[in-house]
């Protein structure tokens, strides 16, 4: 499985048979070169905030890929409508969904309705949530956020016991803190048998399963 982050949230994972995105937010729109693309299956997308979720993103998608399949929150479903954009709102086969609830930011505004996806049984994706309890081989973790912590999301980690790390939600770090905090995460997480990937934008990892 290749593993391609483009910004904060936005992750590619490709395998023979398939191509998926995950939250094509507005801070990836700059990193990700359509053109660059070849073939797009699925668009996952967590939740309608900006920076998982930019209609004009995903129209561009679309206009290249128009048979890919989107999937998201009904809330998400019912704004893509009104673009002309088809999505639904059930897992397609190969992906399951679980309870990923967006973690609460009160007072500032309420939280939307959030989905966490397994994808083919290997990768989980948890939007914006550190509430989850089930994760896959590979779980792509919220690192940093104005809702979380980074302590909280290390105690996750432990709990859950993925065998790798993706580090995602970390656009709020100054590139100097994310690659001191990253190597932090490198070795603590080996010390607990667990692999994490000190991600770099537009550059694949690969993870073989």
């Amino acid at each position: 499985m290749k593993i391609t982050k483009f910004v904060h949230s936005c992750l590619l994972v490709e395998t023979p048979e398939r191509i998926a995105l995950f939250d094509p937010g507005v801070y990836s729109a700059v990193a990700l070169d359509i053109d660059k693309l070849t073939r797009l299956d699925d668009i996952f997308i967590t939740h309608e905030h900006g920076d998982h979720f930019d209609p004009e993103l995903v129209s561009k998608l679309v206009q290249k890929f128009p048979q890919a399949r989107i999937t998201s929150t009904a809330a998400v479903v019912a704004q893509l409508a009104q673009a002309g954009i088809k999505a639904a709102n059930n897992a397609p086969t190969g992906t399951t969904f679980f309870d990923s609830p967006h973690e609460s930011m009160a007072p500032m505004q309420n939280p939307p309705q959030a989905i966490g996806v397994h994808y083919l049984n290997a990768l989980s994706h948890p939007g914006d949530s550190h509430s989850f309890t089930e994760s896959k081989t590979i779980l792509a973790l919220p690192v940093t956020a104005q809702w979380g912590s980074s302590a909280r999301a290390v105690k996750l980690a432990l709990e859950l016991k993925p065998k790798y790390i993706l580090p995602i939600h970390d656009w709020h770090w100054h590139e100097e803190a994310r690659e001191l905090m990253y190597e932090k995460f490198e070795k603590f997480f080996a010390g607990h048998s667990i692999q994490f990937f000190k991600l770099k934008t537009g550059q694949p990892i690969e993870i073989n399963l």
